[in-house]
């Protein structure tokens, strides 16, 4: 019988585990179309800005038409993040964000490619058995060769994960990961001067981080581009 600490984020036997989850390790999470109907439904439901719900004054603005509400992307990034990751890992909670960026507008039927890059891991000195896992997700907007275009969103987040059975009375590193800040937040890049006139909540606001306005900003260029990052590599599985 698998215990609870070996399941899957989706409860099934996990086949991935913390020390499987190494510095370096990128995990495509596949591409996600965007849905127009369902665009404009969560944002009726959880974000009725006029430029998420109502064409014709969208149209008219310098938005050239709807765009999806901040808050709509990052859940297909979760999405995608548990259907090809935490249904495979021994994940437990997360203690939360560090970033979330909004960098460009999302419409109806963008395609969007999604991964994980893995910044440090580390076990967790204040929780035996579980190790802390520091990510940055990532959304690309592939244009029609599929080749990337834009970075639309990004995020930088800890993950709670399982050691591997057998494994759990390796000796813990370090301070415990709710007080100490993670190696890789530490040469965060800044927000590029040309999100501060990217759409937001208000016409101005997107691409700041969490606790900013839940809409997409303009393309934000730098060190952190789609053409940089770590290698790519598939977790053994």
């Amino acid at each position: 019988m698998t215990t609870p600490d070996a399941r899957s984020g989706t409860g099934q036997p996990a086949e991935l585990f913390f020390e499987d989850l190494v510095p370096g390790l990128t995990v495509d999470l596949g591409v996600v179309t965007v849905d127009g109907d369902e665009m404009v439904a969560f944002a009726r439901r959880f974000d009725p800005q006029w430029y998420h719900v109502d064409a014709d004054l969208a149209g008219a603005s310098r938005h050239g038409g709807l765009i999806a509400s901040g808050f709509y992307t990052v859940s297909l990034f979760m999405r995608a993040y548990v259907d090809h990751l935490l249904s495979r890992a021994a994940a437990d909670a997360s203690p939360g964000l560090e970033e979330l960026r909004w960098l460009a507008p999302v419409r109806a039927g963008d395609r969007l490619a999604v991964r994980v890059d893995v910044m440090g891991a580390r076990p967790s000195s204040a929780r035996p058995g579980l190790g802390t896992v520091s990510l940055t997700g990532t959304m690309l907007r592939l244009g029609p060769d599929d080749r990337p275009e834009q970075e639309v969103l990004r995020t930088r987040f800890r993950g709670w994960f399982a050691v591997r059975p057998g494994d759990a009375d390796a000796p813990d590193a370090g301070p415990d990961e709710a007080d100490a800040p993670d190696p890789a937040e530490a040469d965060a890049p800044e927000a590029d001067p040309a999100e501060a006139d990217a759409p937001g909540s208000g016409p101005s606001d997107a691409g700041k981080p969490v606790g900013g306005p839940p809409d997409a900003g303009s393309a934000e260029t730098g060190p952190e581009g789609p053409a940089n990052g770590p290698p790519r590599a598939e977790p053994p599985g």
